[in-house]
């Protein structure tokens, strides 16, 4: 299975601001934006031309990797949110938001879209009962996540709830339970990704 392995400390200073993919790390001082605050790499510091192209790719990168998505994977997400009515961009975020590993983050359940993977991955979840090992997975209405029953890992998952402050209203979470449902498609205004997603639409349209 193909997977992002670039340092992701190095993804936030690429994009400028934090991604929070870390989870608690990036709330510390320790956040790789706060101690380096300009791009990696040896031309980092330098002057960089801000051409109309470069600021719609940047803004499809950082949408990338703050879901952590593949670039083959985020073509298909956009091809598939051209298809549908509405408006492109907002259908984009919303399908990003709905993934299983997405939406395990916002309930608190995950303190980071990787460590969601993972948790997804190793098949520590159920939707409506049936284990789900696919971290893409498309949540829709009415749909019930759990934690698999006999799961070891049950104590990350209880760390990971003390760091979430809000559980979006398109979502209803039982933290003691360890259980969620699914109530509705979310907004775009209540999608809280740090994207413009019209520059990406932009992008894709040349």
């Amino acid at each position: 299975m193909a997977r992002n392995t670039e340092a992701q400390c190095k993804q936030c200073r690429r994009e400028g601001q934090k991604l929070f993919l870390k989870g608690e790390r990036c709330l510390t001082d320790k956040c790789g934006v706060e101690r380096r605050a300009y791009p990696p790499g040896d031309h980092g510091r330098g002057r960089q031309k801000q051409s109309e192209y470069r600021v719609q790719l940047r803004e499809k990168q950082k949408a990338r990797r703050y879901y952590g998505v593949l670039e083959s994977q985020f073509r298909r997400y956009y091809e598939k949110a051209s298809r549908q009515p509405g408006i492109t961009g907002e259908n984009l975020l919303i399908m990003l938001e709905c993934r299983l590993d997405n939406v395990l983050v916002r309930l608190g359940f995950a303190s980071s879209r990787r460590q969601a993977r993972q948790m997804v991955g190793h098949g520590h979840w159920t939707v409506n009962g049936r284990r789900v090992d696919i971290p893409s997975y498309g949540l829709r209405e009415g749909e019930i996540i759990a934690v698999k029953a006999g799961t070891p890992i049950e104590a990350t998952i209880r760390d990971a709830t003390e760091l979430t402050a809000q559980v979006p209203a398109w979502l209803q979470a039982d933290h003691d339970a360890l259980t969620a449902k699914v109530l509705r498609r979310p907004e775009r205004r209540e999608v809280t990704a740090p994207v413009q997603e019209q520059l990406i639409v932009e992008l894709y349209s040349k």
